[in-house]
């Protein structure tokens, strides 16, 4: 494969999910990613845990590589503790956005391309919290069903989407790192 590499699995990811249970006030504090005329992310459900800060023309945000921490990354200590140790894992020097997304069933994140200077500076990993079968995820042509606690680097600068065709939510933690 040449668009999706499994970097780890067996991540125990069952902290976080009770995290979110506790904390479902969390979903969609901002909406800037599923709300916005031109997002592919319309039909997802957001927390932002490390994000840009919002500039009063939000269309800038997509050339932002500075982000600043949101209520989930204060709020759940679990998730920073994960989060950190992840970028570990992976060599990373320098952290961008994370947040976690929910891809209700039957919904999808139809397919783009991710631009802009995040995409360029960092390197897209997903570990799914919550993928059953059915869930498709597509990058370059190739797809791939993630497995609770599997961490996945992926290539978000190549036409790609999600479709869940399961009967449960589709739950993954998205992180940007800088390589070594």
């Amino acid at each position: 494969m040449r668009h999706f590499q499994k970097i780890a699995e067996g991540i125990d990811v069952v902290p976080i999910l009770n995290a979110l249970a506790v904390h479902s006030d969390l979903w969609n504090e901002n909406t800037l990613r599923t709300t916005h005329e031109l997002s592919p992310h319309q039909q997802t459900d957001d927390i932002w845990c490390l994000f840009n800060a919002i500039p009063n023309d939000p269309s800038e945000v997509i050339d932002d590589c500075e982000v600043i921490p949101y209520r989930a990354w204060k709020e759940i200590p679990t998730l920073r503790t994960l989060v950190l140790d992840l970028m570990r894992r992976v060599e990373g020097i320098r952290l961008g956005r994370v947040l976690i997304s929910r891809v209700p069933p039957g919904a999808q994140i139809p397919e783009h391309v991710d631009q802009g200077a995040p995409a360029d500076y960092y390197v897209r990993y997903h570990l799914a919290l919550k993928s059953e079968p059915g869930v498709i995820n597509r990058s370059g042509g190739e797809d791939v069903c993630y497995g609770m606690g599997e961490l996945w680097w992926f290539d978000n600068r190549v036409p790609h989407s999600v479709i869940n065709n399961s009967a449960d939510d589709r739950i993954t933690l998205v992180m940007d790192v800088r390589p070594c």
